[in-house]
């Protein structure tokens, strides 16, 4: 894949990937009650600490930035990745499947214990681990591999 094909890919999975993974965020918490801006500066608060959550719109702004960076650098490894395994694109639904089993796992086990928000002290109610799990294996790992396995036949 050439330069030029990498980057409207990359805009593409960033464009459909993260579009799709904010607003079943955004949705699924919204539903149980939780404001827009309230959900992105709590992403905001991944970065910035506690403080974060008392922030205004800049604090969301941040969130949604941060959002979108985090499915730029998960787009751009698998894009990479798939540029040189051929497999990950001849097998794109199930690669992409778990690519997404794979971003949840260290999303949640890695970064988000490394984060400066205080850790869990509870476990996740099954609606929020399902809708959590589901939302990376069909709105981020499974795009960015179709995707991926677009540019990588033309």
């Amino acid at each position: 894949m050439n330069n030029s094909r990498f980057f409207k890919a990359l805009a593409l999975c960033l464009l459909i990937a993260g579009t799709l993974d904010i607003a079943d965020a955004l949705i699924f918490y919204g539903l149980r009650g939780v404001p827009p801006a309230g959900l992105l500066r709590f992403i905001a608060g991944c970065l910035v600490g506690v403080s974060a959550l008392h922030g205004g719109w800049a604090m969301a702004a941040l969130g949604l930035a941060i959002h979108y960076t985090i499915t730029l650098f998960w787009s751009a490894l698998f894009l990479l990745a798939a540029s040189r395994l051929p497999f990950l694109t001849r097998h794109a639904i199930a690669s992409g499947l778990l690519y997404g089993a794979l971003i949840y796992v260290l999303m949640n086990f890695v970064v988000l214990p490394l984060t400066r928000l205080p850790p869990r002290s509870h476990h996740l109610a099954p609606a929020v681990l399902i809708n959590g799990v589901l939302a990376l294996l069909l709105f981020m790992g499974l795009p960015i591999a179709l995707i991926a396995q677009r540019f990588t036949r033309e």
